[in-house]
């Protein structure tokens, strides 16, 4: 059995499958993206015609491409400084109940097994106009009322609330298991020394979960620039467009208006920025979080 694992045709076996599932559904359709966006094609017929870089210089030369680039770049910001400082919050809160903890557990991360459809519509129900909750609580205070996804203003807010809403438990879960990962000795010696709870969670909690806040700052990234979904479900990038982002701009012109060779072309931009920023926070941020030992 030794002789076999040491013999390298027995490793090469062993990653073949995955490498041709790496091959079949990741390395292919990259490739191919990049072919056909230097592409004139409709995606339906034979006839596929070479333009070279021109479709790259329309993206970059579009209002509404930029429009989009701005809208995930608002989604990243929002992420990264309203989210994930909510997060850290209510994960040190929960981590700290004395009771009932598994219940507050289950129900911030229901909302992230929940469909993008379900969430939504749920939402669209919350934001109407006319008998949502949100509007009829404002109505109370003596607020006119908001056209919250109908109005250019509120739209793409209405959009990163209902976004953060549903993801906010799954990242909380992250890092209540980093939390309570942590040695107890630490914080009843801290607590011995006359450390209020604050100051525990300043100078011995933050410090300690600090890698895997930056794995949630990333993966909020990562998600940021592939969020299509929500906007899809909530407003159809409505209205007039400004709540376009970069994946329903290439759906729209990809899919509906036929351009399939242009929208190949936002793929690749979707790929390059996506791959730029997570090597950027990588290279300034990510790597100065040691990996703590305890």
């Amino acid at each position: 059995m030794n002789k076999a694992l040491r013999n390298p045709v027995t490793f090469f076996l062993f990653i073949l499958p995955g490498f041709i599932l790496m091959t079949m559904f990741f390395i292919y359709p990259i490739i191919s993206a990049v072919y056909y966006s230097f592409t004139s094609w409709n995606g339906v017929s034979d006839h596929v015609k070479f333009i070279g870089l021109n479709n790259y210089t329309k993206a970059l030369g579009d209002e509404r491409f930029w429009i989009s680039v701005t809208n995930n770049g608002l989604f990243i910001a929002f992420s990264i400084i309203i989210q994930v400082p909510m997060i850290v919050f209510f994960s040190l809160l929960i981590a700290n109940v004395r009771s009932l903890k598994g219940l507050y557990k289950t129900a911030v991360f229901l909302p992230s097994i929940m469909s993008t459809a379900v969430i939504g519509i749920l939402w669209g129900f919350i934001y109407e106009p006319n008998i949502g909750l949100l509007n009829s609580i404002l109505k109370l205070f003596g607020v006119d009322t908001i056209y919250w996804l109908a109005d250019e203003k509120y739209a793409m807010l209405s959009i990163l609330i209902t976004n953060a809403w549903q993801w906010t438990g799954f990242y909380i879960v992250m890092v209540l298991a980093a939390i309570i990962s942590i040695p107890r000795e630490l914080e009843e010696a801290a607590a011995i020394d006359g450390a209020s709870g604050i100051q525990r969670a300043m100078r011995i909690t933050l410090p300690l979960i600090r890698p895997i806040i930056s794995v949630v700052i990333m993966l909020s990234i990562a998600g940021a620039m592939k969020a299509a979904d929500i906007v899809i479900v909530m407003t159809k990038g409505g209205p007039a467009g400004s709540t376009d982002v970069m994946a329903t701009y290439m759906i729209k012109y990809a899919i509906t208006n036929f351009k399939y060779g242009y929208g190949n072309t936002v793929a690749v931009l979707i790929f390059v920025f996506t791959l730029v920023l997570t090597a950027l926070y990588q290279w300034l941020i990510a790597r100065r979080s040691e990996r703590i030992k305890y």
